[in-house]
């Protein structure tokens, strides 16, 4: 049996056992409220349907010890309207670092706002191939991720731009707290770096559940960063909580609803 037979096969089973899964199971994942009309992304937040939104943590250490809430705390809000899914994080990051003017290198070692998102929900292996994203949204506003091998060529990073818009400012009053808002245009698993993007747009509704995750990676000045921040909990494997980028096994669940 093929692998894509058995991918397929995986996520007919995965989507049999959500729609039995009791409501009070999904209550632990996060949700992200209608909006009836576009968010403007730029980093003001003030659209009135914000104030609805219920706000997560990102408190869950991966990588790195000692972190202090003056080096870094965050927490984040979710819209979402048919054709986007909009993130509102609020930042408090002493030091921004961006050490490497190719987007394309080492960008997780600069301080990013990390995205993963799994259309269906299905879980599974991502690191080179699209059946997963873990976007990292630098301070340049870019979206990076890996791609998959092309013509026998080895997997790279690729810019992921016409998915994702970001905009953040900085708060001129103390502790000048970052307003970082994305929206992220839903694809399914069949996207191709190289086809147009609106061959694999996925089309949001009310009841939709995607598996997601937001992190935010954190270097003051170091070679490599220093503290790798989540909003979900991940049981180590041999001591590597670091596996959001590999497999979407480890993302939480989000659910679309209503604002009412």
């Amino acid at each position: 049996m093929s692998n894509h037979v058995v991918l397929k096969m995986k996520k007919v089973i995965c989507y049999l056992c959500l729609l039995m899964t009791p409501a009070l199971t999904l209550a632990n994942g996060f949700k992200a409220i209608k909006s009836d009309k576009p968010i403007t992304i730029d980093g003001k937040s003030d659209e009135s349907i914000w104030e609805k939104a219920t706000s997560y943590p990102i408190d869950q250490i991966i990588l790195g010890e000692n972190l202090t809430k003056e080096d870094f705390s965050g927490s984040f809000k979710l819209v979402w309207d048919e054709n986007t899914l909009y993130i509102n994080a609020q930042i408090q990051d002493d030091i921004l670092f961006d050490q490497h003017a190719n987007p394309l290198y080492k960008y997780w070692d600069d301080d990013c706002l990390e995205i993963f998102i799994d259309e269906d929900n299905s879980g599974g292996d991502h690191q080179f191939s699209f059946n997963a994203f873990a976007y990292h949204v630098a301070l340049d506003n870019q979206a990076v991720d890996f791609g998959e091998s092309i013509a026998g060529k080895p997997a790279s990073p690729i810019l992921l731009n016409d998915h994702i818009k970001s905009v953040w400012r900085r708060n001129e009053k103390a502790p000048h707290q970052i307003t970082w808002e994305v929206a992220v245009r839903i694809v399914d698993d069949t996207f191709q770096y190289l086809a147009p993007i609106e061959k694999s747009l996925v089309k949001l509704h009310k009841g939709k559940i995607m598996g997601f995750m937001l992190a935010y990676c954190d270097n003051d000045g170091s070679e490599t960063r220093e503290h790798f921040i989540g909003s979900t909990y991940i049981k180590p494997i041999n001591g590597d909580k670091n596996l959001g980028y590999k497999t979407a096994d480890v993302f939480d669940t989000l659910i679309l609803i209503d604002n009412k």
